[in-house]
Formats: structure tokens, sequence, C-alpha cells
């Protein structure tokens, strides 16, 4: 009877160690890494045999009769080390010493490495067998359970006689059932632990699922307005379109049919009237239709830009040319003004630059009523950390209408404009200063624009002063140049 007591009260010391350690771990290493909860749980066990020895049943003053080894049982049934099962024998042994060093407690240390020894090979069974689980740890618990009685009664300082006729009937048997019950207690401990485990990590990825969810609602939002936004400016592109495209093409039909119908009654300067007419607009029609193409060819990545030496101020002089009539024309000022470092020659798209350069110019003649317009060009070296390096500047300075702070972003973007109306009263697509932004980053270089509403605007158009792929002055080493660069144009 009175190592049943004994037994039942290890037991229930074994049941409040056990959910005490779990509440421990639940509130205090539940944020700690692997290695520091393992080396935790070793350390549990380890205090698990030393609770059973302090509250065992006292044989005499030296044998101490208890559960020690039921801990030993769990780690065999817990971990996948069978090394670790050595090391726990080994120390619930050597802690037996603290409660006294004689031959007893020798006897405890040689039963519990002995222990060690067999449940780091009964680990390596359970980890190589095909049973089910409870088998394995009703075979583990019976294993276990003897060898303890069969160690007792040769190491122990009990007589074997005395051992297997009065102690043995009762304590193997309650062993055996203690060691089940309370495997079967902490499996619900731990099965409960699991299940709090994976109700967490549920919890933790739903949450982040719902973050994910909200934030791929935003981006559809966004996208949605930028949709919504991108179909009103090709609406209102298609219908600025079809005002340009119908304008030229009216006149054109419109003078034709006259010429046709009265062309004999006609005087000589008439005829050459309309039939200027006629010309301009199909110049019209014609820039406009390079416009739409040079636009699908960019966003296409198909547009060819030929990299060759340019002679800088004989650009200068060609837009003096091409502009001079419009500046009188409007009574403007137009100035051609060059620094003393303008370099005299660079590597670059000639037609390109022209194109651009035609552009802006354009669009100052057409916003400036009064005043001038000015084109300079100059070296400038830049210091930023993604611009370093010397470029050529071209730069169109007027004193038109200018642009406001918040609308210069939206008028290089295609489709878009900073005021409808514009199109209506001056005329054009819009799709210029786009068409220039590509064009300018195809060569390597970039358009600023220092603008205030009613104070004029300043384009300036930045090109590298130096390539790395500066193409030879030979005929045959510029075309190779060319077939390269336009290689990497249509890979883009």
């Amino acid at each position: 009877m009175e190592y049943s007591k004994m037994f039942l009260l290890n037991l229930g010391m074994l049941i409040a160690v056990a959910y005490c350690a779990n509440v421990f771990y639940k509130y205090v290493l539940s944020k700690a890494s692997t290695a520091v909860k393992y080396a935790s749980s070793v350390l549990f066990i380890i205090l698990c045999g030393w609770i059973s020895s302090a509250f065992g049943f006292n044989f005499n003053e030296e044998v101490i009769f208890d559960l020690r080894f039921v801990p030993l049982i769990i780690a065999i049934l817990v971990y996948p080390h069978a090394s670790v099962l050595v090391l726990i024998g080994v120390l619930t042994g050597l802690v037996r010493f603290t409660l006294g060093f004689n031959e007893a407690s020798i006897a405890g240390f040689i039963n519990m490495s002995i222990l060690g020894v067999l449940g780091a090979g009964l680990n390596y069974w359970m980890r190589h067998s095909s049973y089910r689980l409870i088998i394995k740890a009703s075979i583990v618990i019976g294993i276990v359970n003897i060898a303890n009685v069969i160690n007792i009664a040769i190491f122990g300082v009990i007589p074997p006689a005395h051992y297997f006729e009065h102690i043995v009937p009762y304590t193997l048997p309650l062993g055996i059932v203690l060691s089940y019950l309370f495997a079967l207690m902490l499996r619900d401990f731990q099965m409960d632990q699991r299940r709090n485990h994976q109700i967490t990590q549920a919890n933790r990825l739903l949450s982040r699922q719902r973050d994910e969810l909200q934030q791929a609602k935003l981006i559809l939002e966004e996208r949605a307005k930028q949709l919504m936004m991108a179909s009103k400016y090709k609406s209102e592109f298609m219908a600025t379109m079809s005002h340009e495209l119908r304008t030229p093409l009216n006149s054109i039909i419109n003078l034709a049919q006259i010429i046709n119908e009265q062309g004999k009654e006609m005087d000589e300067e008439s005829l050459k009237q309309y039939s200027g007419i006629i010309h301009a607009s199909g110049q019209d029609l014609l820039q406009l239709i390079n416009d739409i193409l040079d636009l699908s060819k960019v966003e296409a990545g198909k547009m060819e830009i030929v990299m060759e030496p340019v002679n800088v101020l004989e650009l200068g002089q060609v837009m003096m040319v091409n502009f001079e009539i419009t500046a009188r024309n409007k009574g403007l000022i137009f100035q051609l003004e060059t620094s003393e470092d303008c370099p005299a020659q660079m590597n670059s798209d000639p037609q390109r630059i022209q194109q651009i350069l035609r552009n802006l110019l354009s669009n100052a003649f057409k916003f400036t009523h009064e005043g001038s317009v000015i084109l300079s060009i100059h070296k400038r070296r830049l210091m930023e950390s993604a611009l370093e390096g010397e470029w050529v500047v071209f730069s169109v300075k007027d004193t038109g209408i200018g642009i406001s702070q918040e609308k210069q972003h939206y008028i290089f973007e295609a489709f878009q404009q900073a005021d409808g109306s514009i199109s209506r009263k001056y005329g054009g697509t819009g799709l210029g200063l786009s068409i220039s932004r590509d064009l300018a980053r195809l060569m390597g270089g970039f358009i600023r624009l220092d603008s205030a509403e009613g104070e004029g605007s300043t384009f300036a158009l930045y090109l590298p002063l130096y390539t790395s792929e500066s193409p030879p002055l030979e005929e045959s080493g510029r075309k190779q140049g060319y077939r390269k660069r336009r290689r990497q144009l249509h890979g883009s």
C-alpha cells in the first residue's frame, strides 16, 4: 500500500511539473529559438527525474523507490536523437547524488545510465519501426520497467530474493500502469500544445492573407482608376485626333474639288494660293501621321537610333533657318546662343536631335504671343550620382503662357494634356513632347522643364557628350555601330 501511495504521489508531482512546464513554455519560451526550447526540454526531463527521487518512498535511510525512469520513457517517445537519451539517463543518475552519496545512490546512477543506453537503442528502433505509436509506446514502457527491476536486483542494496518476493509484485505493475497513464497525459498535453500552435499559425496565415488581400484590393482599385483615366485620356486623344485629321483632309478635299470644278475659270494667283494651302495641309497631315508612327515605334521598342558624329553648331544654324520665318511672321525675337566651351562635335543621332528641337521650338512659337524664343547650346557637367559626367544641353526658352507646377508632369505623357482646351485653341495632338522624351532616353539623355504659369517655359534637352558606344568615323565602322545599337533597341 505504501508503494501505491508513493507512486501516486510521484505521478501527481510529475503531472504538476508537466503542467507548470507547459505554462512556462507557452508564455515564456514561445518566442525563444529552437535550440533554447530543445535544451529547456532536456533540463525539464532531468528535473522531473530529480523531483521523483525527492518525493520518493524511503525504504530505509539509503534506498528510495520512485518513478524517476518515467521521464526517461517520455523522452524515448518524444526525442528524435538517440544520443540525447544517454545524456538524460546519465544526468538523471547524477542528480540522485544530491539526495545523499551512498551505496544506494551509486546503484541508482548505474541503473539510470544503463536505462539511458537502453533508451537510446529503443529510440532508434522506434524511428525505424512500422508499428503504430500505441504499440511502440507499450513495448517501450514494458521493456524499461522490466529493465529497471532487473538493474535494481543486480546493482541494488536490497537482497534479490526479498526484492522479487516482497517489492516487485507491487512496484512493477504500478510502474507500468502509472508510466502508461503519465505518457497518455503528457501526450494529451502535447497534442493540446500542437493544436494551439496550429491555431496560432493558422491565425497568422489568415492575418497575412487578409493583409495581402487588402493590399491587392488597393492595387486593383488603383489600377482601375488608372485604366479609367487612361480610357478618358485616350477618348480625349481620339476626339482631338479626329479633329486634327479632318481639318487638313477637308482642306485638301474641298480645295481640290474647287480646282477640279472651276480650274479653267480661276486665275493663276488663285490656283497658286489654293495649291499652297493644299500643300501646307498635306504637310500637316504627314507630320501628324509621322508623330503617331513614331509613338507606336517607341512603345513597341522598334525606334531606330543611328549614333554618328554630329556637328553641334550646325544643328543650331539649321534650327535658325527653319524657324526664322515663323519668328518674323509672329513678330518674335529668335536668337541662337552658344557658349565658348560648347563642343564642336558629339556622337549622337542628328535626325532625332533635330526632331526633338523642332518639337520644342514649334511649341515655343505656338504658345508665345510676344517677347522672344531663345535657343542656347552649351556644355554642362552634372555631379548627380546617376547623371555624373559632361552633357551637351540644347535649351529652348520662351516668354509664352507657361505651365503650372501641378500640370507639368502630365504634358510628357502620351494621350494626356495639361489642358484639353489647349489642343482646340492652338491645334496639335500633344504627342510631340511624349515622343521627344522617349527619343531623348533612347539617345542616353533626358529633358528637363522649368516653367511657371504666365512666365514662360524653358525646355532643356540633355545629351551625353561622350557615349560608351562611340562609332568610328569610317563609314564601315559607322554601319557596324548602327547595327549594334539597332539590335539593342529591338531587344529592349
